[in-house]
């Protein structure tokens, strides 16, 4: 596609100026830019696209709140502070992060139901204090009040925007961000895991069960209760070796980390359960080698 398309396209809009969703609305009200592809969608909004990848890629900051943020600087471009989109991309990433919070705080005044901002009843200069960044980003005079006066409009056309050109233009950005977080989130999580695993011994992660001679619990009745009432947490359940036809007065539970213990446990030495109404007592497990430690001496 070469600039003979968005030759047509400006001129279309009247001018040589970046009109914001101007050619979203007129897809939508003509024929004559039906033929307009995603990609070359895409690439027309190639620069919104930019800021969009360094907000959420780069910065890591939630994806719906950045589309918002960018419909909220398209709007303002169309109503007359231009290039702001354009001005961000080359400002360094500590700027664009503290432009995207100013940005949060203009959203926050146009949802407001509130009757009166904040700032109300400073100066203009004393509201500009409350988004100092983007104030200094326009080429004329804007403050909380503007967004307060015009909230009804602004809301209204932010909504609109990224609606009909962000979710558009953006989507697969938005994509790429929630999926490279979950993976993030998974590896630090297997992460964490292989290190408790590697620095907590077996041994140390581990409770002491008895239970009621005649009253015999099994296997999947003890899995059962502990994941219903902690979540998936046990790494073994062992139970004692008996005859088929005799009981297991005991078991050892594993668990994944050591601190399940101490949830079970509360601070006590030891606690009752009722499992199925069968008692079943819990306490830490002391190996063989420590109890001998801890026995006195034999005289």
């Amino acid at each position: 596609m070469g600039d003979r398309f968005w030759d047509r396209v400006l001129k279309q809009f009247g001018g040589g100026s970046r009109s914001i969703y101007t050619l979203q609305s007129t897809m939508d009200n003509s024929n004559s830019l039906n033929f307009v592809s995603q990609e070359e969608f895409k690439q027309f909004h190639g620069i919104d696209r930019e800021l969009y990848t360094l907000l959420v890629i780069n910065l890591q900051r939630d994806p719906t709140e950045c589309m918002q943020i960018i419909a909220l600087f398209l709007w303002l471009e169309r109503t007359g502070f231009p290039k702001i989109v354009k001005k961000m991309t080359t400002l360094p990433y500590i700027l664009i992060s503290e432009l995207a919070e100013e940005a949060v705080t203009c959203l926050n005044c146009i949802h407001s139901r509130s009757s009166k901002t904040s700032s109300s009843s400073s100066s203009t200069s004393d509201q500009n204090m409350d988004i100092p960044l983007i104030q200094c980003l326009m080429e004329k005079e804007i403050s909380l009040q503007f967004f307060y006066e015009n909230r009804a409009h602004a809301c209204q056309e932010v909504a609109r925007i990224v609606k009909d050109v962000c979710v558009r233009a953006l989507a697969d950005i938005m994509q790429q961000a929630i999926e490279r977080k979950a993976n993030t989130c998974q590896n630090l999580a297997a992460d964490h895991q292989t290190q408790v695993y590697i620095m907590v011994p077996a041994e140390d992660r581990t409770m002491f069960v008895t239970f009621s001679k005649g009253y015999p619990v099994y296997e999947w009745e003890v899995r059962e209760f502990i994941n219903r009432a902690y979540g998936d947490c046990i790494e073994s359940v062992i139970m004692q070796e008996v005859q088929p036809n005799e009981q297991s007065l005991f078991a050892r539970i594993v668990f994944h980390s050591a601190s399940t213990i101490e949830m079970i446990l509360d601070g006590m030495s030891k606690a009752k359960f009722t499992i199925n109404g069968k008692h079943v007592w819990v306490r830490k497990y002391v190996p063989k080698h420590t109890r001998a430690l801890l026995s006195p001496p034999r005289r």
